[in-house]
């Protein structure tokens, strides 16, 4: 079920949770599990049953009274909402340790994605060939995007060049960032998508836990 054109924006908060409810779903399906209640899989993902109906009820609500939810058919749902059931083309930027496990990493290709292009600056990388695909020098982008376009950029640049590259890309026709590169970019003056990724504060959120974990044990002293 589609969300009403004229009900109220979906807060980024329900977008964020959305593909959690998408795996675990899965994982459902994968153990031939054909119905599920709010109950169960709020046990399930440790969050509270009026926090999944209140989810879903964004979207038109996908449940039944006294039935719960068809997982496949709530899977199937969720999956057209984010756009899975949809291809997009995708090139990454910078080739290093990060860009290079990104390139062979399968994610893309079983969310929809296909990598059309790898680009570099540096002479050691342009030229070599990861999963298949090229690497070229990031100086011939205009001449690959119009003879090829791609949807999304994935950025793993050093932060100082992030908000040149993007610019630049947004220019040629890229729709979508994933950024790796550090930084928090914006392209206001564009029509873009921007996931801004910063692998460290995730770390930052789990050496709080153990420290509070930490503090815990001390206090039980």
């Amino acid at each position: 079920m589609n969300q009403d054109p004229n009900s109220k924006p979906i807060s980024t908060a329900v977008i964020r949770r959305l593909p959690r409810y998408f795996r675990y779903l899965r994982e459902l399906i994968r153990a031939r599990i054909t119905r599920i209640s709010s109950k169960e899989l709020s046990e399930r993902m440790n969050v509270t049953a009026s926090q999944i109906r209140q989810d879903l009820n964004c979207f038109g609500g996908f449940g039944q009274q006294g039935y719960g939810y068809n997982v496949t058919n709530l899977y199937s749902k969720i999956s057209t909402i984010l756009g899975t059931d949809r291809s997009y083309t995708a090139v990454i930027i910078g080739i290093g340790n990060l860009g290079k496990a990104l390139a062979n990493n399968p994610l893309f290709e079983k969310r929809g994605v296909t990598i059309t292009g790898l680009f570099d600056i540096s002479s050691e990388v342009i030229g070599t060939e990861i999963a298949g695909v090229k690497v070229s020098d990031f100086e011939t982008i205009e001449a690959f995007m119009a003879e090829k376009k791609a949807d999304i950029a994935v950025l793993t640049v050093p932060k100082n060049q992030a908000a040149d590259v993007a610019e630049r890309l947004a220019k040629c026709g890229v729709r979508g960032f994933w950024n790796f590169s550090n930084m928090e970019l914006t392209l206001e003056k564009y029509n873009v998508r921007i996931e801004n990724i910063h692998l460290g504060d995730t770390l930052m959120t789990l050496c709080y836990e153990l420290t509070k974990l930490d503090d815990e044990k001390k206090a039980d002293k």
